[in-house]
C-alpha cells in the first residue's frame, strides 16, 4: 500500500539520521486479540491438519499500525535524546564556566587575603622589633639605676660615719655645729634619693614586664598570621591539576568561633595600638630616669661641696680656738710661774699632739680600706705620712725639752718652798691682821657716835 511504502521510506530516513528531540512521551501499544471466524459447515476444511493455522492472528491494519507506532516511538525517543544531549552539553558548559569563574574569584579573594595578612604581619613584626629594642634600652637604664642606687651606699656610709665619729667629741667641743647640720641634711638627702631610685627601679621593672608581655602577644599574633599566610598561600596554589586535592564534604561550614573581617583586623590593630602605647610609656620612663639621675648627681655633688665647705670652716675655727687656748694657757701659767708654766705648756703641747696624731693615723688606717685601684699613693697619703713623721719629731723634741725643764723646776721647787713658807707666814699674818683684826674693827663706832651726837 501507499501508506505502507511512505512509512517505510520515512522509517528508512529516520533510521539513517540522528532523531530530533520530541516532547511526546513514549507509550506501549495495547495488545488486541482478534478472533477469526471458523467454518463449521459440511464444506468446511477445518480439521486436525489445519488446527495450527486456525489460532488467533493480527490483521494487516493492525500490523501496519503497530509498525507506525514503533516508528513514532523511535522518532520521539531520538528527539528527546537529542534535546537532552543538547541541554546536558549546555548545562555542562555553564557548570564548567561557573566553576572556573568561582575558582578564579576564590583565588583572587585568597590573593587579597594574603595581601591583608602580609600587611598586618609586617606591622606586627615592626612593633615586635621596636618593643624589643625599647626593652633593651630600658634595661640599660635600669642597670644605670641599680648602679646609682649601689653608689649611694658609699656617701651614705660616709655621712653616717662622720656623724658617729663626731659623736665622740668631748665637751665643750660636743656642739651641734654647721658641719653636723649639713651631714644630717646629706644623710636625709641620700635616703630620699635611695627611695626615689628604688621606686623608679620598680617602675622600670614593671614597664619591662609590660613590654615583654605585649611583645609576646604581638609575637603570638604574628606567628598565627605566618601560619595562616602559609595555609592561604598553599590554598592559592591549588588547581584542578593538583594531585593532593581531595573531597572534604564536612569542611563546607562556618566555625562557631570564627571571627569576622572586622574583628580580625581590630584584634591586630588593638595589639599594635597597645604595643605602641607601651613603647611611648617606656620612652617617657627612660627620659624620666635620665632626669632623675642627673638631678640626683647634682644634688649629691652640691651637698657634698656644702659639707666639705662646712668642714673647712670648722677646722679653721678649731685651729684658731686651739691656738687661742694654748696662748691663754701659757699666759695663765706664766702668772703662776715661768718655769711651772713652761712645764705645763710642754705637757699640754705633747698632749695636744695626741689628737692630731690620732687623726692622722686614723685617716691613714681608714684610707687603707680603699677598694681595688682606689688604694692610691696620692698626695693626701704622702701628706698624712709626713704629718705623722712631723708629729713624732715634735713630740720627741718636746719630751727632751720637758726633761730639761723638770730638772730646772726641781731646783726652783726648793726655792718655792722657802718662799711659800715665807708667804704662808705673811698670809697668816695678813689673815690675822685683816680677817681677825680688821674684821673686828668693822664694828668700830662711827665718829658722830664717838662725838656724842648720837
Amino acid at each position: 500500500p501507499a501508506g505502507g511504502r511512505g512509512a517505510m521510506a520515512e522509517a528508512g530516513v529516520l533510521l539513517t539520521k540522528e532523531p530530533a528531540p520530541q516532547a511526546v512521551p513514549a507509550s506501549d501499544l495495547h495488545m488486541k486479540v482478534c478472533e477469526a471466524a471458523l467454518k463449521t459447515g459440511p464444506d468446511s476444511s477445518s480439521g486436525l491438519a489445519t488446527a495450527g493455522f486456525r489460532t488467533a492472528k493480527y490483521l494487516p491494519p493492525e500490523w501496519h499500525r503497530s509498525n507506525s507506532d514503533l516508528y513514532h516511538k523511535a522518532f520521539t525517543g531520538c528527539e528527546q535524546a537529542e534535546r537532552g544531549r543538547g541541554e546536558a552539553k549546555e548545562l555542562a558548559e555553564r557548570a564548567a564556566a561557573t566553576a572556573q569563574r568561582a575558582q578564579q574569584d576564590s583565588s583572587a579573594a585568597l590573593g587579597q587575603r594574603l595581601q591583608d595578612i602580609h600587611f598586618w604581619k609586617a606591622e606586627l613584626q615592626k612593633k615586635i622589633e621596636d618593643l624589643d629594642a625599647e626593652t633593651s634600652q630600658l634595661a640599660a637604664q635600669k642597670l644605670r639605676l641599680e648602679r646609682a642606687l649601689d653608689a649611694t651606699e658609699v656617701p651614705y656610709a660616709i655621712a653616717t660615719d662622720n656623724l658617729q665619729c663626731r659623736e665622740r667629741r668631748q665637751p665643750p667641743d660636743l656642739v651641734s655645729d654647721e658641719v653636723e647640720r649639713e651631714l644630717l641634711k646629706e644623710a636625709e638627702l641620700i635616703r630620699n634619693i635611695q627611695e626615689l631610685l628604688k621606686r623608679t627601679l620598680m617602675q622600670a621593672g614593671n614597664q619591662m614586664r609590660l613590654n615583654r608581655d605585649h611583645k609576646k602577644v604581638c609575637e603570638m599574633d604574628w606567628s598565627d598570621k605566618i601560619g595562616t599566610y602559609n595555609i592561604d598561600d598553599e590554598c592559592g596554589r591549588y588547581s584542578n591539576q593538583s594531585t593532593n586535592i581531595q573531597f572534604h564534604p564536612s569542611s563546607v561550614k562556618f566555625e562557631e568561633s570564627a571571627s569576622t573581617p572586622e574583628t580580625w583586623a581590630k584584634f591586630s590593630h588593638d595589639n599594635i595600638y597597645r604595643a605602641e602605647r607601651e613603647k611611648l610609656a617606656s620612652i617617657n620612663l627612660r627620659t624620666l630616669i635620665d632626669n632623675i639621675l642627673h638631678d640626683v648627681s647634682e644634688d649629691l655633688r652640691m651637698q657634698c661641696a656644702a659639707v666639705n665647705e662646712a668642714f673647712a670652716k670648722r677646722c679653721e675655727e678649731m685651729d684658731d680656738a686651739k691656738y687661742n687656748l694654748e696662748h691663754y694657757l701659757k699666759k695663765i701659767l706664766k702668772e703662776i710661774g715661768d718655769q711651772e708654766a713652761n712645764i705645763a705648756a710642754l705637757k699640754q703641747a705633747i698632749k695636744d699632739k695626741e689628737a692630731p696624731m690620732r687623726v692622722a693615723q686614723t685617716r691613714l688606717y681608714d684610707r687603707s680600706f680603699r677598694p681595688n685601684v682606689e688604694l692610691c699613693r696620692d698626695e693626701a697619703q704622702f701628706r698624712l705620712i709626713g704629718e705623722v713623721e712631723e708629729l713624732m719629731e715634735s713630740i720627741e723634741s718636746l719630751k727632751k725639752k720637758l726633761l730639761e725643764s723638770e730638772q730646772s723646776l726641781r731646783n726652783l721647787e726648793d726655792t718655792r718652798m722657802n718662799l711659800e713658807k715665807g708667804i704662808a707666814v705673811k698670809t697668816n699674818s695678813i689673815f690675822i691682821d685683816r680677817q681677825k683684826c680688821m674684821a673686828h674693827r668693822t664694828h668700830y663706832p662711827v665718829v658722830l657716835k664717838l662725838a656724842g651726837y648720837k
